[in-house]
């Protein structure tokens, strides 16, 4: 920078084509770029990179680089020392959080640096990163290329920074335009936690849409959600249990149940939130229906209704964890095992078989699971209303469709 060049410049401005790694003041009249002739520009060996008191580059307290002579007119100029953005260091953050608390206090030779690569070789590649799709061009591109920069001169291990790389779409204003504070459309989330609470926000979240695609934010999903926490905690918070025994009414829920483990399992693991939440919907429906037949909670009940807290603790904490404590347990919820689903209690007793005549659907059936030929014909044919669609005709074909359906081509009467 120089004054100089200041007065003579008036309001003259360059025209950069990127300002990303470029101080906004470069634009402004004094400052004056170093001719190529010049090139390049060699840094000093700083000994401390300390933060300064004025929140300045530690290239600001090397006043014998600082001080240099104006390329322009000659006269006494300074260079600028703030030429990179802070977010260059995200470019390579992760290799700092697994580099040892006294790599940063020596000298900052390659040397030094080398001698960090069995924590390299330990702890890379990240084994997930996620970020929004608006990073996708900027930092998780960048981020790439530093990486494979300090591979190719041997500094860490590997080519690639993360095992996987994901990106969450945007939540748009109602209307499906993007938020912002011009348009008047933005959604201040306090007021919506004031209002609704934080759960119904966190789980409205969750159940929006899918995890990478962008969706509209509509005011009636937080009354749905909310409505939703409001029947779980009227369902398990009012019933308290008089026995450890499991009654023969509820053998379908623990059915449900153990299908909703899987399920909500599976859908967390790849990110599939919405319908993990729509599982848990479903399963509460089911708990409602063996709640509505009166009668105390028995044992096998509770334990279902603590195994559907635990898949609803990582939508919905503060909730989950109250009612937690609710059915009697010391620790809090989110320091147990995660529930495991029991393969053979999803197999169902009997399964719907459909039975179709000439193609058409005339009757759905409960079957018991691996029911043969012979009996799958008996079931159906004995049917009132496969009786009266077959109106006395004589079965011409019969094709069976293991624990499926049933179709019957009929013949003349």
């Amino acid at each position: 920078f120089c004054m100089e060049c200041k007065k003579l410049m008036g309001s003259s401005k360059f025209k950069v084509q990127s300002s990303k790694f470029t101080k906004g003041e470069l634009l402004n009249p004094g400052w004056v770029p170093v001719w190529e002739k010049d090139l390049p520009v060699t840094l000093p060996n700083v000994q401390s990179y300390t933060p300064t008191d004025t929140s300045e580059s530690p290239l600001a307290n090397m006043s014998s680089w600082v001080k240099t002579t104006c390329p322009r007119c000659g006269g006494s100029a300074k260079r600028e020392t703030d030429v990179m953005p802070n977010w260059a260091g995200s470019s390579w953050y992760f290799l700092a959080y697994v580099m040892s608390k006294n790599a940063f206090k020596k000298s900052t030779s390659l040397g030094n640096w080398k001698l960090e690569i069995g924590n390299f070789r330990h702890f890379m590649p990240v084994d997930w990163y996620n970020g929004g799709m608006e990073h996708t061009v900027l930092h998780l591109l960048y981020s790439r290329f530093w990486n494979q920069f300090l591979h190719d001169l041997k500094l860490v291990p590997t080519s690639e920074p993360y095992k996987k790389r994901t990106s969450h779409g945007l939540i748009l204003g109602e209307g499906g335009i993007k938020m912002s504070k011009s348009k008047g459309n933005v959604v201040n989330p306090d007021e919506v936690v004031k209002w609704f609470g934080a759960d119904a926000l966190r789980l409205y979240e969750m159940f929006i849409g899918p995890f990478d695609q962008h969706v509209s934010w509509d005011p009636r999903g937080i009354v749905g959600t909310r409505r939703f926490l409001e029947r779980v905690w009227k369902l398990i918070s009012k019933q308290i249990p008089n026995s450890k025994n499991t009654s023969p009414k509820e053998k379908h829920l623990q059915y449900a149940v153990h299908q909703t483990i899987k399920k909500v399992s599976e859908d967390i693991e790849h990110l599939r939130m919405n319908t993990a939440v729509s599982a848990l919907m479903i399963l509460l429906n089911e708990m409602e229906k063996l709640s509505a037949r009166g009668g105390s909670a028995s044992g096998g009940e509770i334990r279902c209704k603590k195994i559907f807290l635990l898949l609803l603790a990582p939508f919905a904490p503060h909730i989950a964890e109250e009612l937690w404590k609710m059915l009697g347990e010391k620790k809090s919820i989110h320091v147990q095992p995660w529930p495991k689903f029991d393969a053979q209690k999803i197999k169902a007793d009997t399964f719907q078989l459909v039975v179709q005549i000439n193609g058409k659907v005339r009757a759905v059936l409960e079957a018991p699971q691996g029911i043969s030929q012979s009996e799958a014909e008996r079931l159906a044919l004995s049917n009132e209303r496969v009786i009266k669609a077959m109106n006395g005709r004589r079965p011409l074909r019969i094709i069976y469709v293991w624990d499926k359906l049933i179709n019957i081509v009929g013949g003349e009467a």
